[in-house]
């Protein structure tokens, strides 16, 4: 029989949770006071303590050393009904195993209870590491990425024209950079612009400039990205988004090698290269007469089409083991990836591509039990993803402790919190207020 400790002062909740308990097999022994608690401990140990966290002069932070001084494995799960960002901190650092914020679905106990039985009844994998990785942001030894690397390599240094294809999150950006990097132009600015994220009234100006009173609000004279970037690279992100009126513009930037800002007589010359990407379709927009097919070609000089993550065989484990190497030095965590962790991922679709797995990988490092990113915890992010994915807003499902635990890692910065979280930002500052996070 599965022997743990209760450690609980309210009488009414001890009797509650210890009839719940034994009714599910457990043998469970209870206490109401730290003193009590820390008795038992030194007199031996328990494979489990569920135990609450304020109790009397002492605390439940004081149960959990104890507990695992007694048995450095001890599955220790807190409860509270008052939880701050500071204990569940102190928890997670002193290495409790969960946390339960009252009131709790008697349930929802029971099921943690059984998973922390079962952590211990589970043969502990060994950690499992890639050494001499390239240190370099474009992590892939697949043979699709080896030939773009080989394309990369005779096209970097020339200045053509780059169109990469592929599907969000596959790594556009980063090609490009690294073209920037290897050209005769690395030495100047590198400017990325999302095409797609600029209102069409506003992409001309932001683009080649405006000067003073050019069009309302213009109180100042507007260098663009064009000037800004001359001589070295620009990035223009999701160029298919681009309507046709601007198109027009931009084609006559392109052949004409000068740029005219909003309001000025003249055209300034420039001397940029042009790296393109896009994740739709462009070839079809031609065709329906979306995309003009004069800029189609002056764009489509050299094409990189990356591959989804999901057709790079091989490159899932180097690029985990590189996320998780970054995140650990990042956090000052030391999470470990074993085997059984790498093949779980190994075998996902990552319909996200590399951001998804990034992402991912940022989120076990943080949240994964114990620090162990096996295949349970790979399971469960998964799982926890789609869900979001799904159901867009997952409140019930979503753990305050794990909203503490990241806004904590990342310092209270929201936009990363919501990022590692697999949520929108605006659902984490309403999970953030009804939970009364920001108290």
């Amino acid at each position: 029989m599965q022997r743990l400790l209760v450690v609980e002062d309210d009488s009414a909740v001890r009797n509650n949770i210890v009839m719940c308990l034994e009714l599910e097999g457990f043998q469970v022994e209870s206490v109401g006071s730290t003193r009590e608690a820390l008795v038992k401990l030194d007199g031996g140990a328990y494979p489990v303590v569920l135990s609450d966290i304020y109790l009397d002069e002492r605390t439940g932070l004081d149960v959990l050393r104890a507990a695992r001084t007694a048995r450095s494995d001890c599955a220790v799960i807190l409860m509270s009904g008052r939880g701050s960002m500071e204990t569940v901190m102190a928890a997670t650092r002193g290495g409790a195993f969960d946390y339960l914020a009252k009131p709790f679905d008697l349930d929802d106990m029971v099921e943690k209870v059984r998973r922390a039985f079962a952590s211990l009844e589970e043969p502990e994998e060994a950690e499992t590491r890639i050494d001499d990785i390239p240190e370099t942001d474009m992590i892939g030894s697949s043979p699709m990425m080896v030939d773009i690397f080989k394309v990369l390599a005779k096209v970097s240094p020339t200045d053509a024209t780059i169109l990469i294809e592929g599907e969000t999150g596959t790594g556009k950006e980063l090609i490009a950079r690294m073209v920037h990097r290897f050209s005769k132009r690395a030495e100047k600015n590198f400017i990325a612009v999302d095409c797609g994220s600029i209102p069409p009234s506003l992409l001309e100006s932001e683009l080649f400039g405006a000067l003073k009173g050019s069009f309302t609000g213009a109180d100042r004279d507007r260098v663009g990205v064009f000037e800004a970037a001359n001589g070295g690279t620009i990035f223009l992100d999701e160029i298919g988004d681009i309507d046709l009126n601007f198109q027009a513009k931009l084609l006559r930037v392109l052949q004409e090698r000068e740029i005219r800002p909003l309001g000025s007589p003249r055209g300034k010359p420039i001397d940029v290269r042009i790296v393109a990407a896009t994740n739709k379709n462009v070839r079809q927009f031609v065709e329906e007469g979306k995309f003009r097919e004069d800029l189609w070609f002056r764009l489509d000089v050299v094409r990189v089409e990356l591959p989804p993550l999901r057709e790079r065989r091989g490159d899932v484990p180097l690029l985990a083991q590189t996320f998780l190497d970054r995140y650990n030095t990042r956090y000052q965590t030391q999470a470990i990836l074993t085997d059984s962790g790498v093949r779980a991922l190994d075998s996902h679709t990552w319909p996200g591509n590399v951001r998804q797995l990034q992402h991912m990988m940022e989120r076990l490092v943080i949240l994964s039990p114990r620090g162990r990113i096996d295949e349970s915890a790979v399971r469960e992010a998964i799982a926890d993803g789609e869900g979001r994915e799904s159901a867009g807003e997952t409140l019930e499902e979503a753990k305050v402790e794990q909203l503490r635990k990241v806004l904590a890692a990342t310092g209270g910065n929201k936009s990363k919190a919501a990022k590692i979280l697999g949520i929108e930002r605006k659902t984490l500052y309403r999970l953030i207020e009804r939970f009364g996070l920001d108290k």
